[in-house]
């Protein structure tokens, strides 16, 4: 009976954590804009949400069953963000501040394959230097390395685009899909 009793708790743990996964994953993948994954995706989730749902449900006098379930959504959670993490969909633009106004930054950074504008900027202490930089979110550790290693007190601040549209980024998002990349 311990036995049932510990297999049923296992399953329905590791239920949990594929269907939250799925879920976030969904919900990461809806946002980005991947409608019609997003909905391939949900077809999965959902199946393994009602069998897991209707394991607990069918043993509910069993507290640990409730518990498996509970435990099992939270490290979903975790599981989910960390796939998205390592899908990387997307983009991040980059708003960099430099501690000294260097003309070379921006050339430095494009060499690197990175689309770069820059201008003038006036802070408390003198001139600096600002930067918007726009990449791949595959990238985006690789980024802030580079610019920490060219400017060690740069301040950075980072988000996610919406809208990407004109500029430098159609052609190398174009070319990118196509399976060429800049940064590699």
């Amino acid at each position: 009976m311990l036995e049932s009793s510990v297999m049923m708790v296992l399953i329905i743990l590791v239920i949990n954590i594929v269907y939250v996964s799925f879920f976030t994953i969904r919900m990461i993948l809806t946002l980005k804009g991947y409608r019609y994954f997003a909905a391939f995706v949900s077809t999965f989730e959902v199946v393994i949400y009602v069998v897991g749902l209707g394991l607990v449900l069918d043993n509910l006098n069993e507290i640990q069953n409730l518990i498996a379930y509970a435990v099992g959504y939270g490290i979903g959670v975790v599981v989910g963000m960390k796939i998205e993490e390592k899908l990387a969909l997307g983009y991040i633009t980059v708003n960099v501040i430099t501690k000294e106004y260097d003309k070379a930054l921006p050339d430095q950074l494009r060499s690197k394959g990175y689309g770069v504008t820059n201008w003038e900027a006036n802070g408390l202490e003198g001139n600096r230097m600002a930067l918007q930089i726009l990449t791949p979110r595959k990238y985006e550790m690789k980024l802030y390395a580079t610019i920490k290693e060219l400017d060690p007190k740069a301040f950075m601040i980072a988000y996610e685009p919406k809208t990407i549209h004109g500029g430098f980024w159609v052609k190398t998002v174009r070319n990118m899909r196509k399976g060429k990349s800049k940064y590699e």
